[in-house]
């Protein structure tokens, strides 16, 4: 009865979790809410493998019937989210619009007195960091939901008490 119960909050959570991905992945397309930027493609090139939109949104929202397929896409866009994170925006700098720190593992995330060499799209740095980390957040929650929707469905298969619906007078 209570993974019946459980079983049917996890489900509950995952539409608030898929919703929430496609609606930051969206937000990813417009730093500082501008549409010039993806009208002539200066966008991080992550953003546009719509891992919050096709993986981590809808996608989970078929993986409430497909858990493991949950797991795989949003593991797909926990990864994916975490190599634009490291990787950086794409912006213009004093020599032209390029990755001002692909070459820095990440080190620019705690360094923010570096953030100055984007000077497109305005506060593109911050935008990239808080919207990616959010979506690192939201897919790493689904894994764990999906996770745990397998493990009380297989519980629910190997210890029998899986309803099975018998119609009378087949058996």
């Amino acid at each position: 009865m209570g993974s019946r119960k459980c079983g049917g909050c996890l489900s509950g959570l995952l539409i608030p979790l898929a919703l929430w991905s496609i609606t930051v992945n969206i937000l990813l397309y417009f730093p500082n809410g501008q549409t010039s930027y993806a009208s002539s493609n200066k966008l991080t090139n992550f953003v546009w493998y719509f891992e919050g939109i096709c993986f981590s949104g809808v996608m989970t929202l078929l993986s409430i019937i497909f858990s493991a397929l949950g797991i795989a896409f949003s593991g797909y866009c926990l990864v994916i989210s975490a190599l634009g994170l490291v990787q950086g925006p794409y912006c213009r700098t004093l020599d032209g619009w390029e990755y001002a720190f692909e070459g820095t593992a990440g080190r620019f995330l705690t360094d923010s007195s570096i953030w100055i060499q984007c000077l497109e799209p305005a506060h593109v740095v911050e935008w990239n960091i808080i919207l990616f980390s959010i979506l690192i957040i939201l897919s790493g929650l689904q894994v764990i939901v999906c996770l745990i929707k397998i493990m009380i469905q297989l519980s629910k298969i190997l210890c029998g008490t899986y309803s099975v619906i018998i119609q009378p007078g087949i058996i």
